[in-house]
């Protein structure tokens, strides 16, 4: 299984060094992807939040054309 997820790596030290420190960048790459979009939907879950409790007060107000006369 870690020869499919590193692929066939050689006894050469270089190699071994090189696999390592693009792992350990893509890793840190992911990372922060990852951050960015929890920050993202942090922020679109408080507009959601924002623009469902305007949308509440607007219903909520009452509308003069359906007053009685």
């Amino acid at each position: 299984m870690a020869k499919a997820l590193l692929g066939y790596m050689s006894s050469d030290r270089s190699t071994v060094r090189h696999t390592v420190e693009r792992l350990v960048a893509d890793n840190q790459q992911l990372r922060r992807q990852v951050a960015d979009l929890e920050a993202h939907l942090e922020r679109l879950q408080a507009e959601n939040a924002r623009l469902t409790s305007a949308e509440a007060a607007v219903l909520l107000e009452p509308i003069e054309e359906m007053q009685p006369a």
